[in-house]
């Protein structure tokens, strides 16, 4: 008796969904006020020195750095960010995904992400937007 009542409240327990689960972060952390401080004609060691080491930089392809930054709360909502920079020689050419689709609620969610909050109620866009601007210099 005592063994059917206590697989019964084990049970019950387990579909609650009362287990924590902890927030995934993956590769850089991206945040627009960083992005802002990038400028076309920043060298290399600059722009490190302001996003830090890229994810992703191709040996054959040495003018390309990818930034790449994944979240996902304890709720299950994820956020993702591809930033991607292209040099000539050693000076920035452009910058290709400096603006979120949905600025606020991205790095809203990497921001909270930080202190150990949730990314709160907010939802995803629906559709995968475009990855942001691009910029060229004048």
């Amino acid at each position: 008796m005592r063994f059917l009542l206590l697989a019964l409240l084990a049970a019950s327990v387990c579909g609650c969904n009362i287990i924590y689960k902890l927030p995934t972060r993956q590769g850089n952390v991206i945040e627009q006020k960083e992005l802002d401080k990038l400028m076309v004609g920043m060298s290399r060691d600059q722009v490190r020195f302001v996003l830090g080491t890229p994810m992703a930089s191709n040996g054959l392809q040495s003018d390309r750095w990818d930034y790449l930054g994944y979240y996902k709360s304890p709720r299950g909502k994820t956020f993702s960010r591809v930033v991607n920079l292209y040099f000539e020689g050693d000076s920035l050419a452009r910058i290709v995904g400096a603006e979120a689709p949905a600025k606020s609620k991205v790095d809203a969610g990497l921001n909270d992400a930080a202190v150990g909050a949730d990314a709160g109620p907010e939802e995803p866009p629906a559709e995968p937007a475009d990855s942001g601007v691009v910029i060229t210099p004048k």
